[in-house]
C-alpha cells in the first residue's frame, strides 16, 4: 500500500509541476510579447483597431465583445491575410495559451501592433453582443 502512495504522491507531483511550468512559460511569453492590456486599455484602443475572437464559433455566438470579429484560433493560419498588419490587431479568447500562440504567430507574420486582452472574454466588462446568425 505505501509504494501505491508513493507512486501516486509522484504523479501528483508532476501534474502540478506541468501545470505551473504552463503558467509559468505563458507569463514569460506574455512579457516576451508585451501585448496585455486591461479592460480600461482595450476599451481606449478598441475604435482603432481589428478585435478578434479567437474562440470557436458556438462561443461566439452565445457572446462576443461588442465590434469583435470571429476569427477562431484553428482557422488563423489560414485567414491571417485577411487582416491588416498596418492597423492594431485585439485579440481575446476564453484560454491565455491559444492567445499568447496567436499573438506570437501574428508577430511571426510581420504585424507590428498585436494586443490581447488580460484575462480573456471572463474578464471583460465592457459591452458585450450575441451574434445574428
Amino acid at each position: 500500500m505505501s509504494s501505491f502512495l508513493i507512486v501516486l504522491d509522484t504523479v501528483l507531483l508532476v501534474i502540478l509541476l506541468a501545470i505551473g511550468g504552463v503558467w509559468a512559460w505563458n507569463k514569460i511569453q506574455a512579457r516576451s510579447l508585451g501585448g496585455e492590456l486591461t479592460n480600461e486599455e482595450f476599451k481606449e484602443g478598441m475604435r482603432k483597431a481589428q478585435i478578434i475572437d479567437l474562440r470557436e464559433k458556438e462561443p461566439f455566438k452565445r457572446k462576443h465583445i461588442d465590434g469583435a470579429r470571429s476569427l477562431p484560433y484553428t482557422m488563423l493560419k489560414y485567414q491571417y491575410n485577411e487582416l491588416r498588419s498596418d492597423l492594431p490587431v485585439y485579440l481575446y479568447s476564453d484560454s491565455n495559451t491559444i492567445t499568447l500562440r496567436a499573438a506570437r504567430f501574428l508577430k511571426k507574420k510581420g504585424f507590428v501592433s498585436v494586443h490581447w486582452l488580460k484575462g480573456g472574454i471572463e474578464t471583460w466588462d465592457g459591452r458585450t453582443k450575441k451574434s445574428k446568425y
